[in-house]
């Protein structure tokens, strides 16, 4: 599209909105808002881009209502599609493509193997802010085809020490829907050090829909009813004149209770998938993740800004038990009598090194450096009977990368590259009963490739400010997805042209506002892969994953306005278009389905604080309906989907009193009875996965600190 086409489009939309964003509710100038998941500190107006902040304020608020970081997400970033409310994130995309996800940081993301489980990696009570990069980028690393979604933890900012115990209780007054969860939390900051730690426990009973009927649990990926966890978290710093030691760890457990079975949906009379009380085969699904950091700052290095880090993370994903017919194998028993449960592990570690030098050769030219280094080992197991589905994926790569960045009076000028550099190295294995017990070559396959970012923003007048960028971001596609279904004699690792890696690039256009009476972001995006991925399920029930091409486009608007000292106004709308083809070289006349994109999405809602010590917020989500794909096939899988929108309210108040704050919520204020997104368009006409969302629930939490 011509670029002054996508301007007036955007011009055009920035007029039609009668709110102001969310995500810069805190801030009274574009100058107080700065993110970090740019490698670098930098004010928003600074950054050719969409970037959304969600402050801890807006945390606290949401979390009143779902203790769910996905469901944050859905709600402040425009282009998130729905939350699952599960433990698995499939379908959660950003923009119709997977975001790297990242901890201070740390890749909590496993695109070699991504099963969709790495949105439950610590308690939300350690999480200070998330940053949001929307579109490709290559600044973090591999995986960040959608963006990068960078959750910053707490850090200590008053002098003494503060001790604060928490406590949240849901519940839809039914007899299994209580949820109870417990904090300890320390602060301590003085010129010698600072440090926060961490301990909490919860609980969470079943819920229930709008028609009062128990929600179904999906036993095999991963649910969040029926289930509990705990998490430490520790980090401890320490300045020393222009030098900043850090060192952070994690540890999160989350694991169903396995108290419930399910009950088949009648999708034709709109009963949706219960369950009932007894016990599924296997051991209940479960994450396990650690992460660990130490971080170096100097502020004055060579004449410029210096930080690395190192870091380590585990990951481990078990999911439930099934007798699908991928882990048949008649030698072990006969066939559709064999459970079996898969475990995903990953091991990462690396460093990052960034180096950031003002005023080069001339006044105003800023360079920016540095190096990142990844090793990921990624493999997925039966875990009943200790067989191979993916073997172990030796992933190593060394990325340089440099940037330089100009500021010419009301213009700031932005460009970089990246060069990956990386090796996947695979032994010899042989593929499940149900792929033919395929011996497949091991062998070794390198990736080299540039990739690319341009940006120019302008202000223009106060607090406005307008950017065109492009963007590539550099990935694999799922790996493990690829390698465990060879079906085929007589291949090898060095020679799957499924394999080749998938570049993304972003461009966008947009136009933001920021001032003390509000803020207001509008931007247009076309994003491509000329080699990109789908995943389709076939008519046994066995993922797919095809190499076409894709392409997404879409606008976005969201902004706040403060109407009073006492009221604000805010709200967002996305709209999202993404189309495949069939196969490559194909016309591209297919839609993305509900695994890649989100339906159109808009928020609208209020603050009203009556008293300094008292806040009320309403809120309401509209999803729109989608209907894609009809009658399309494409092997034998069914692209056909359907859904039906739906409004949801929810409202929520706090009150810091002299026994600490109280904060009170209720979802879904009246009790709508609906069907998931995904849930309906995914699993359309599947009895098993015909998931109805949360009635009415009532959460009441309680902080006070000492």
């Amino acid at each position: 599209m011509p670029q002054l086409h996508v301007l007036a489009r955007a011009a055009a939309a920035a007029c039609l909105a009668t709110v102001l964003p969310a995500q810069a509710q805190e801030a009274a100038a574009a100058s107080e808002v700065v993110v970090t998941a740019t490698r670098t500190a930098k004010a928003v107006d600074k950054i050719p881009g969409a970037v959304s902040v969600i402050s801890q304020a807006e945390l606290d608020r949401q979390y009143q209502l779902a203790d769910d970081p996905s469901q944050a997400l859905a709600l402040y970033i425009p282009g998130y599609a729905p939350s699952r409310q599960k433990m698995t994130s499939t379908g959660e995309s950003l923009r119709g493509r997977q975001p790297l996800i990242l901890l201070d940081g740390i890749p909590q993301s496993n695109p070699l193997r991504a099963g969709m489980r790495e949105g439950y990696f610590a308690d939300t009570a350690v999480i200070e802010r998330i940053e949001v990069i929307n579109g490709a980028s290559a600044m973090q690393g591999l995986g960040a085809t959608g963006g990068i979604i960078n959750y910053i933890t707490r850090t200590p900012r008053e002098p003494g020490t503060k001790f604060t115990v928490s406590a949240r209780l849901s519940s839809q007054f039914r007899d299994d829907s209580l949820d109870w969860k417990l904090g300890y939390s320390l602060a301590h900051k003085s010129e010698a050090f600072d440090f926060f730690g961490y301990l909490g426990t919860q609980h969470r009973g079943v819920g229930y829909d709008g028609a009062g009927r128990r929600l179904g649990l999906d036993v095999v990926q991963g649910d969040t009813n029926d289930a509990g966890g705990h998490d430490i978290f520790l980090k401890l710093g320490k300045n020393i004149g222009d030098q900043r030691l850090q060192v952070s760890y994690n540890r999160f457990h989350f694991e169903g209770d396995g108290d419930y079975r399910n009950v088949n949906a009648d999708v034709a009379k709109g009963v949706p998938t219960t369950a009932v009380k007894g016990t599924p085969p296997g051991a209940p699904p479960r994450n396990e993740v650690k992460s660990a950091s130490f971080d170096y700052r100097h502020a004055d290095l060579a004449g410029g800004a210096f930080t690395a880090q190192v870091f380590k993370q585990d990951f481990a994903s078990l999911y439930g038990a099934t007798n699908t017919s991928t882990f048949q194998d008649k030698a072990i028993a006969p066939v559709g009598t064999l459970y079996d449960q898969s475990e995903i592990v990953a091991d990462k570690a690396g460093l990052k090194m960034t180096w950031v030098r003002p005023d080069v050769l001339v006044t105003g030219l800023e360079l920016t450096a540095g190096l990142d280094v990844l090793r990921d080992r990624t493999e997925q197991h039966l875990a009943a009977t200790q067989r191979t589905w993916v073997p172990r994926l030796d992933f190593r790569s060394t990325a340089p990368f440099t940037q330089l960045e100009y500021e010419w009076g009301r213009f700031t000028v932005r460009g970089g590259v990246r060069q990956e550099r990386a090796r996947l190295n695979v032994d010899s294995y042989t593929t499940l009963a149900a792929y033919g017990s395929r011996l497949v070559g091991g062998g070794e396959r390198s990736f080299v490739k540039a990739v690319k970012n341009l940006g120019v923003v302008m202000r223009f007048a106060p607090g406005w400010s307008a950017f065109v960028s492009s963007a590539e971001g550099f990935g694999l596609p799922d790996v493990g997805l690829v390698l465990r279904a060879v079906n085929r004699p007589g291949q090898s690792v060095a020679g799957l042209f499924e394999l080749e890696p998938v570049v993304t690039r972003n461009n966008e256009i947009g136009v933001n506002w920021r001032g003390k009476a509000g803020s207001l972001g509008a931007s247009y995006y076309d994003s491509r892969s000329k080699l990109g991925t789908v995943l389709r399920i076939n008519s046994a029930g066995i993922g797919v994953l095809d190499r076409v091409p894709t392409t997404v486009t879409g606008w976005e608007l969201s902004g706040d306005a403060r109407l009073s000292k006492q009221w604000n106004v805010f709200g967002s709308h996305a709209r999202t278009r993404g189309t495949t083809a069939a196969t490559a070289g194909a016309p591209m006349d297919l839609a993305l389905g509900a695994r890649s994109q989100g339906p159109d999405k808009t928020v609208l809602g209020t603050n009203w604080q009556p008293r300094s010590d008292v806040s009320v917020r309403l809120q309401a989500t509209r999803l729109e309906d989608r209907d894609v794909n009809f009658g399309r096939v494409v092997g034998t899988a069914n692209l056909e989907e359907h859904f039906r929108g739906y409004t949801l309210v929810d409202t929520a108040a706090s009150w810091d009193t002299a026994y600490g704050k109280i904060g009170a919520g209720i979802e879904n204020l009246f009790d709508r009875q609906y069907i998931g997104y995904y849930a309906q368009s995914a699993n359309y006409k599947d009895p098993t996965a015909y998931w109805a969302g949360r009635g009415r629930t009532f959460s009441l939490s309680l902080s006070k600190s000492f």
